[in-house]
């Protein structure tokens, strides 16, 4: 026990590192070193001593034992002819060497990038997400949208219902993994460590079947590219940029898994609103300075027609008003917003004599009062 490497050393972290960067540091070794990924014999080994590394400094009862003791300390706790390296996992609250990779990169979404399709944790796979992008108006954001789409996907091959045999024939199963897809690893460290993983048997892939007569529609994939028609359902008040995931939408992997659906929401500019924060819109009128002078009553555009505005005798350019209720609907609450109204000047540019002999009389007599 006394001639392996330190721990800290082998996770290349300081002794006083904290549990984040002891984390940081083994996320990014074991994306390196790992045998599926890494195939050079010096890799897996270097895989078991990093995660064997992890494995103490990540617990705090651990680390201190072997921060006093060494080696020496640890020898329980990979003692054993065959000590599975779940269970030391499990001692440290995690599920299993599973869990610890769903932890550090979220599982296997967004198609597998991470979790059980990069290191091969089970045989099953789920299928890749489709991303479906959607453009709304703001009349759509008011009301909510129905709207039946054509999606492209792979689904199950229609000629062999998914088995990748040409018809009249089946699968057999692999005789590697007795159809089970996967398999069991050990990695021997010492005679006190042994390590135990499944991985996806190589001999079919991790589909537990193999085809010897291949479909000629799919060429034994068992997928093939199809549409689907899916029913879109876009609630009131939603603003851009949202996504909504419908789950089991997306292609379906080779082991029969689904995907989701993300429909991305892109809310199109319009050129007479501006949307605010909390459902309110706001939109600009231009008024004559006689209109604010004097008051008045207009009718301005709204996002579901007109309404009747009334303009204060004295209102002062710049003003903000309000219509209210005639914004959009909150998403996830009840009511709407408000339109603003904002008052701009309309400057006249072309006087004849007339008005401008009418305007300095004006100018004149607003002299005297002021």
């Amino acid at each position: 026990v006394s001639s392996k490497r330190d721990y800290y050393e082998v996770l290349g972290v300081q002794k006083g590192a904290s549990k984040e960067e002891i984390k940081n540091a083994y996320r990014k070794l074991a994306l390196q070193y790992h045998p599926d990924r890494n195939k050079d014999k010096a890799a897996e080994e270097k895989f078991k001593e990093i995660s064997e590394a992890y494995a103490v400094l990540s617990d705090d009862e651990k680390r201190k034992r072997y921060d006093t003791y060494g080696h020496v300390g640890q020898e329980e706790v990979f003692r054993g002819s065959e000590a599975n390296f779940d269970e030391i996992f499990r001692d440290m609250g995690f599920g299993g060497f599973r869990d610890i990779f769903e932890q550090f990169f979220g599982g296997a979404r967004r198609g597998g990038f991470f979790g059980e399709d990069l290191f091969g944790f089970g045989g099953r796979r789920k299928g890749r997400d489709i991303i479906y992008d959607m453009e709304l108006t703001l009349e759509d954001v008011l009301r909510g949208r129905k709207e039946e789409v054509d999606v492209p996907r792979m689904g199950r091959c229609g000629e062999c219902g998914g088995t990748g045999a040409a018809p009249g024939t089946k699968p057999r199963k692999c005789t590697v993994c007795d159809g089970q897809g996967q398999t069991r690893r050990v990695y021997s460290q010492n005679r006190f460590s042994t390590f135990v993983t499944m991985e996806p048997c190589r001999t079919c892939q991790g589909r537990g079947q193999i085809v010897e007569r291949p479909c000629g529609n799919c060429q034994g994939a068992g997928m093939a590219r199809q549409v689907k028609k899916i029913k879109l359902e876009i609630p009131p008040g939603v603003e851009d940029g949202m996504a909504f995931q419908m789950r089991g939408e997306g292609e379906i992997s080779d082991s029969g898994i689904p995907g989701d659906l993300v429909v991305r929401l892109h809310v199109q500019p319009d050129p007479r609103f501006e949307r605010l924060e909390d459902g309110h819109l706001l939109y600009n009128l231009d008024v004559k300075f006689t209109d604010l002078a004097l008051g008045t009553e207009l009718k301005v555009p709204t996002i579901e027609g007109h309404e009747k505005l009334k303009i204060p005798q004295g209102t002062a350019a710049n003003a903000i008003l309000k219509v209210k209720g005639k914004g959009l609907p909150r998403y996830g609450r009840s009511g709407r917003g408000d339109q603003l109204v904002k008052i701009n000047v309309k400057v006249p540019t072309k006087l004849n004599d007339r008005l401008k002999s009418l305007l300095k009389e004006l100018d004149r007599e607003l002299d005297d009062d002021i």
